[in-house]
């Protein structure tokens, strides 16, 4: 088995390399569901990496849905050369046609400019309309792997789904099992899955080292953890995870 953490700093890919990790998928704005983080953030993850562990960035100039005019796709483009010039090794792409459908068209010109770096399709696949076509679609994008969730909530509620995808893809492309992947979940999602790959979050919640807060002002809305709170990634919950997954 072989594991992906997803998380938003380079203390955190630097906790994924003492924890044994494989790989990390470096995003900004986690709880929009990652987007691009900022240059500067990518240049210290590969730094902090010191070739221990892969760092792959997301390819998402903003959070909601998948679909991306002209602007949206050229600042892709730009993004993906900057990654490259940084020293990242992957990146993780992905996009929709407005009835919900990858943008092939789209998505080759992101993987053509990507090359060679690694290429991972993410979870934009599991809001497709059709994930069995969407499959092969993504297959044929010639990308190195499939983030997804079986198209479910969660990897374990969608575990029939992946194991069907483990099997489809026979060795074309990697299936990287993602959604709700913890202590409590992760070695039955392995079990039921067959997948070769694991994605997931082990942050755990610390209080601001702040001496002087404001409890009730929110920076990002009541809906959003409060500033009085920060989501680290800690070796200790990575190797938990990776424990229970046997």
């Amino acid at each position: 088995m072989r594991y992906e953490i997803c998380l938003d700093s380079a203390d955190g890919v630097a906790a994924a390399a003492e924890a044994g990790a494989d790989r990390v998928e470096l995003c900004a704005a986690l709880f929009e569901g990652g987007i691009t983080p900022s240059i500067g953030m990518i240049e210290q993850a590969v730094a902090a990496a010191a070739g221990r562990v892969k760092v792959h960035v997301i390819i998402r100039p903003r959070g909601g849905d998948f679909v991306y005019g002209p602007a949206e796709a050229e600042v892709m483009l730009r993004d993906i050369a900057a990654v490259k010039a940084a020293g990242a090794d992957g990146v993780v792409i992905g996009a929709l046609t407005p009835d919900a459908d990858i943008d092939t068209e789209l998505c080759a010109r992101l993987v053509e400019a990507a090359r060679p770096l690694s290429v991972t399709f993410h979870r934009a696949y599991d809001v497709t309309r059709d994930p069995e076509a969407a499959f092969e679609d993504v297959v044929a994008l010639g990308v190195d792997r499939l983030l997804t969730s079986g198209a479910a909530p969660s990897a374990l509620e969608g575990a029939d789904m992946l194991a069907r995808l483990v099997e489809k893809a026979d060795g074309r492309i990697v299936i990287l099992a993602a959604g709700g992947i913890n202590e409590r979940t992760a070695a039955r999602v392995a079990e039921q899955t067959g997948t070769e790959e694991m994605h997931f979050t082990a942050s755990e919640a610390l209080p601001s080292p702040s001496r002087h807060t404001r409890p009730d002002i929110f920076m990002g809305g009541a809906l959003y953890p409060p500033e009085t709170v920060r989501a680290v990634t800690t070796p200790a919950r990575i190797q938990s995870i990776i424990a229970a997954a046997g």
